[in-house]
């Protein structure tokens, strides 16, 4: 089961003014490593999130986290592009 890891700060706004905010997820792989992404989910409530396929591979949770608090607000405008609705 998905562990949040980290709330972003950032807000993404679309060209069509929808905003979204940004959550990084983790999920313990079976070989114990972390897998993380992260979720954009509508600020309005209408809609789903959209989510990113894997963005990193970690040996524990905290580095999961640890390498989502790094993230600058540029790395989410590529996410969000790569990130599909659920």
């Amino acid at each position: 089961m998905p562990d949040l890891v980290h709330e972003h700060s950032v807000t993404i706004v679309t060209p069509k003014g929808a905003t979204y905010t940004a959550r990084t997820y983790a999920e313990q792989q079976p070989d114990g490593t972390w897998q993380g992404w992260i979720e954009f989910t509508p600020t309005d409530g209408r809609g789903g999130p959209r989510r990113t396929d894997r963005e990193t591979t970690q040996p524990t949770r905290d580095a999961v986290a640890y390498w989502a608090s790094g993230l600058e607000p540029v790395y989410f405008e590529g996410a969000f592009e790569r990130a599909h609705a659920d």
